[in-house]
């Protein structure tokens, strides 16, 4: 074999590994993005579960059922009928 064509081959197999270990760390970049990626939405998914939760819990504890017996807890009494007064818009009843 002529020395230039070893030459030749011997480069070209250079570069060949070469582009092959550019692509694989390349790759292997692009993974570790990708959990990256996927570890933020799964806390993002977590976070939204959360606060559908709290949400709910909030309208759990505004219902009317649960203000009466809070209130009823603490002495408080539902006002009958001649107790309650309806004042206008000028503050007079």
């Amino acid at each position: 074999m002529d020395a230039q064509v070893l030459g030749r081959a011997a480069l070209t197999f250079a570069f060949l590994l070469l582009s092959l270990g550019i692509v694989t760390w390349r790759q292997s970049r692009a993974f570790e993005a990708n959990q990256a990626l996927d570890a933020l939405r799964r806390q993002v998914s977590v976070v939204q579960a959360e606060r559908i939760e709290l949400e709910r819990d909030i309208q759990v504890r505004r219902s009317l059922g649960n203000i009466v017996t809070a209130a009823e807890a603490i002495g408080m009494v539902t006002p009958h009928a001649e107790q309650i007064v309806i004042l206008g818009k000028d503050g007079a009843s």
